[in-house]
């Protein structure tokens, strides 16, 4: 008789978690601040014109984003501001950050391993269907509390390709240089099992809870918020508006652009005296 009660606690206890796993949904406050190293020639650009760039790119990677959440699906949107950075700042200092907008959106289905990412590129919407990428994650037993919620590391290795161009006027050499090279990159995260959902913020997901940090080496995006079954529900719709692509085509979409771009600005760069710098993030 106590083995029977024993058996039919446990399956009460499992049956219970498993309803509220399916019947979960939340919304999560994420902020994104990313690590800038620009170094210009000196002899170019002033102390002040650095520190404009500096403060500019810092605002503009500082961002917070939502992620409304089920147990199967979600919606990822930055937070509009009044005071969003001009990336066209004057001073000769271009700064273009590819996937950027205020509008952006990205679904995921976790459920159908897809994902539709709403965006823009210079002015132009695009929506980027795909599956999910092939990763994989190790899992460790390190942990550490983020609020209320106790949370275990795992890191992944991803391929990433990185593109830079630079333009300056006044030298011997008037043409664009850009360099482009893969490079392994180690993603960090911290995950909470209390909230059993594998999903995260931007294209994070995969790990047996909701990721509430993650790093990249660069850039890191921290949960400051969560309100779990909210009063009003969650509101998650599949974005449809925008030329339907793949990933691999909106990547090529996305370097033709910023060619053509960079381009334009060296041309109308020749036509006046000072110098110019451009700075290609993403893409």
């Amino acid at each position: 008789m106590k083995t029977l009660i024993q058996l039919t606690l446990i399956l009460t206890i499992l049956l219970t978690s498993a309803v509220h796993a399916q019947d979960i949904a939340g919304v999560a406050t994420y902020k994104s601040q990313r690590k800038m190293e620009i170094k210009l020639d000196s002899t170019q650009f002033s102390d002040e014109m650095q520190k404009q760039m500096q403060a500019m790119m810092k605002k503009q990677f500082e961002k917070e984003y939502t992620l409304n959440f089920t147990k199967d699906e979600s919606m990822y949107k930055v937070v509009e501001t009044l005071d969003d950075p001009n990336p066209m700042a004057g001073g000769g200092v271009r700064v273009v950050v590819a996937g950027s907008g205020a509008d952006d959106s990205l679904y995921k289905n976790l459920k159908e391993d897809r994902y539709a990412n709403k965006t823009e590129v210079f002015g132009k919407p695009f929506l980027v269907k795909d599956n999910f990428r092939d990763e994989e994650w190790t899992l460790t037993k390190e942990s550490k509390n983020i609020g209320e919620y106790t949370c275990f590391k795992a890191t992944m290795t991803r391929t990433i390709t990185v593109s830079t161009a630079f333009n300056s006027e006044g030298t011997d050499n008037d043409e664009s240089a850009e360099s482009t090279e893969e490079q392994e990159q180690l993603i960090t995260a911290w995950y909470t099992p209390q909230i059993p959902v594998q999903n995260g913020p931007s294209n994070y997901q995969g790990l047996p809870g909701l990721i509430l940090e993650v790093n990249d080496g660069s850039e890191t995006i921290l949960c400051s918020k969560i309100v779990m079954n909210p009063k009003n529900g969650v509101s998650i719709n599949e974005p449809s508006k925008g030329k339907v692509v793949t990933s691999d085509e909106y990547r090529a979409i996305m370097e033709e652009k910023m060619k053509e771009m960079q381009e334009r600005y060296q041309t109308n760069d020749r036509r006046r005296d000072g110098h110019n710098v451009q700075i290609r993030i993403g893409g």
